[in-house]
């Protein structure tokens, strides 16, 4: 699935041509990094825009009247629209890629959050939140596998770089509603318009890309015979045991982000814009993670970048709800640093379980990872709002010591895609 050194050099930009006769070449090919650099822009802007629905929901609460179980059933609707679409969106185009597909789903994107800047109410705030999440759902499955066949056989290096695009747009979401949203309003929004229409301008060159120099390779040669590295019950025991580790994580993540303003503002009494600006601590500190995950995979293996990114955050996760204010912004940042560096890792170790079923794989990874933390973000918000802000927090410290199971991961795989 690694892209030839022409297809990467063409991808960057670059103005050298090597032999293509050479069949070593393949081997020493280098990232389109042109090509990443733009999806993972594309990543930033797709997810900033979620999570300006997340950074909103003090505003939303307070416009609406909303209970935390309704803010928790707004991230369980965009989540959910993209849990339930991303596999069967991935599964499709492994056997059909649909290049551009991809401004069209920044288009469903662009459409949700036109409507949450004008909701007049909760029931369209939640229609806002379906588009994203099909948006979302139609974006992730399609753009990972292009990371992977711009990666130059650096499938970890690519999927950082693809991640941490998303991972920054998620944290400046919560600065810009602190410094725009805020100040200006619900309708503020509608000017973060302008952003997507850059990300639909981005995706077509990208698409544009992938169709000219892979699609139409790929018609001119015969398909590559593919064997995954283990045998089927040995696949689908390592798939399972990355998705008990994708729910502790996402669960998690559900609990931290979605409710942090809240816990700082009810404990700490801070004010709005200062709990987003906490909570942008939190999320740039996960961006920041998500550079080192797959690279530090490429060199000593997935396993253990898996097993300590998510377990090793297990101590500070504990102590988290027994801190004041420094130590719970001094936490937060080690738990996003540390937590954030497992997805890159988690998923090039299942797309190297199953060889030529890339699209499945990120589509079926993404789209669990979804709906793991909306389902969190729902089941929470119950929680707390039958119990406190601050219980729930106490409750959720546990979920970093699923990580150990990590334990039962194969240790070598003999085959790659």
């Amino acid at each position: 699935m690694t892209t030839t050194t022409t297809e990467a050099t063409l991808g960057a930009g670059s103005a050298a041509t090597p032999l293509p006769q050479q069949p070593q070449q393949q081997q020493k090919a280098k990232p389109a990094f042109g090509v990443l650099a733009s999806i993972s822009g594309a990543h930033m802007v797709n997810d900033m825009m979620q999570s300006l629905i997340l950074a909103m929901y003090p505003i939303l609460k307070g416009e609406f009247s909303l209970s935390f179980m309704q803010i928790g059933l707004i991230t369980l609707t965009y989540q959910l629209t993209a849990s339930l679409l991303q596999p069967l969106v991935g599964l499709f185009t492994d056997k059909k890629p649909l290049p551009y597909s991809l401004p069209f789903g920044m288009l469903s994107t662009l459409i949700g959050l036109i409507l949450l800047a004008f909701a007049p109410s909760f029931g369209v705030v939640l229609l806002a939140a379906a588009f994203v999440g099909v948006g979302s759902s139609i974006f992730h499955p399609e753009s990972s596998r292009i990371a992977r066949l711009a990666s130059g056989g650096q499938h970890g290096l690519a999927q950082s770089v693809f991640q941490v695009g998303g991972n920054a747009g998620t944290a400046i979401g919560p600065l810009l509603a602190a410094l725009v949203i805020v100040p200006f309003g619900q309708r503020s929004v509608a000017w973060f318009a302008l952003a997507a229409l850059v990300g639909i301008f981005v995706l077509t060159k990208v698409s544009r890309w992938y169709a000219t120099h892979h699609l139409a390779n790929a018609k001119r040669k015969a398909p590559a015979t593919v064997t995954a590295p283990y045998p089927r019950k040995v696949v689908l025991w390592a798939i399972a045991v990355l998705l008990v580790l994708i729910f502790s994580k996402y669960f998690y993540i559900a609990g931290l982000s979605s409710f942090y303003t809240f816990y700082v503002i009810e404990k700490f009494g801070l004010s709005v814009q200062s709990a987003q600006m906490h909570l942008f601590y939190f999320l740039f500190a996960s961006a920041v993670g998500t550079v080192l995950g797959g690279p530090i995979g490429d060199r000593i293996g997935r396993k253990p970048v898996i097993w300590f990114s998510i377990l090793g955050v297990a101590p500070f996760a504990l102590m988290l709800p027994h801190a004041n204010l420094f130590w719970t912004t001094a936490l937060t940042i080690l738990i996003g640093l540390v937590l954030s560096s497992a997805f890159s890792a988690i998923l090039v170790y299942a797309q190297e379980l199953m060889p030529g079923k890339v699209g499945m794989v990120s589509g079926l990874f993404f789209g669990f990872a979804f709906g793991m933390g909306g389902l969190g973000a729902a089941v929470l918000g119950v929680l707390a709002d039958r119990t406190s802000i601050d219980f729930v927090y106490h409750a959720i410290a546990y979920l970093p010591l699923l990580g150990i199971v990590a334990i039962l991961l194969p240790r070598k795989r003999t085959a790659t895609a």
